[in-house]
């Protein structure tokens, strides 16, 4: 279950995380991933990269927590990528916007921190041309490739596909944390999974969260907040 979070109306507008971020709503709208993967970041990075941008939503969550950070977002839908373009201008956030798939992006280009809510949806490819069906694992070791040294990677995925981005995670960073979140079921339904490149081989499994957190949904705070 995706919860959209302090959603008011106002003509084709909505907002997130108590009205701190404008989202215009579209071919695309993010959900409750955004919010949780941008409240993950714990450090203060000087410039991130943000791939799969979509709309924007995760690195606005970010920026609206951390300002004046660099931002970088990379997708490769044209469609996403403009609609990305008007949610930053909405907000009044400046970022470079790359239109490329990060799976044969070429660069030496790299980042403080790199986020990625990625495709982990199976199916028919979405209307909007953006990526189903993804290798994880590939997708994985491309973005954490782009991660500067002591730099941080972290990504949300489905319960389901923990173990398959983990392993990636493990095979390239150290202090590893990993934070389920539940709904209403027994079992997580989405995991939040961090690592820092260079660092010790060292993994900490986090206190587990309810995906409805005030705290992080409507109030903007961070993880680290919420569980001190």
């Amino acid at each position: 279950m995706d919860y959209y979070i302090g959603v008011q109306e106002k003509q084709d507008i909505f907002t997130i995380m108590g009205g701190r971020v404008k989202i215009k709503r579209g071919i695309y709208n993010p959900t409750s991933d955004a919010v949780w993967l941008a409240a993950f970041v714990d450090t203060v990075p000087k410039t991130i990269l943000d791939v799969g941008c979509g709309t924007g939503a995760v690195a606005l969550c970010l920026a609206a927590r951390i300002p004046d950070i660099k931002i970088t977002a990379l997708d490769i839908s044209p469609d996403m990528l403009a609609a990305a373009e008007q949610n930053f201008v909405l907000n009044q956030v400046n970022a470079e916007f790359i239109n490329t798939d990060i799976l044969s992006w070429r660069t030496a280009q790299t980042f403080d921190a790199v986020i990625t809510n990625p495709p982990y949806f199976h199916g028919m490819p979405a209307k909007h041309n953006a990526h189903h069906n993804a290798d994880l694992a590939a997708w994985t070791k491309k973005c954490i490739a782009r991660v500067k040294p002591n730099g941080i990677f972290a990504t949300i995925v489905d319960a389901a596909e923990t173990a398959t981005v983990l392993a990636e995670i493990a095979h390239h960073c150290g202090s590893i944390q990993i934070l389920p979140l539940f709904s209403n079921k027994n079992s997580a339904e989405r995991v939040l999974l961090s690592g820092r490149v260079g660092q010790s081989p060292k993994t900490k499994l986090m206190q587990g969260l309810l995906m409805n957190n005030d705290c992080i949904l409507r109030d903007g705070k961070s993880v680290k907040d919420v569980l001190s």
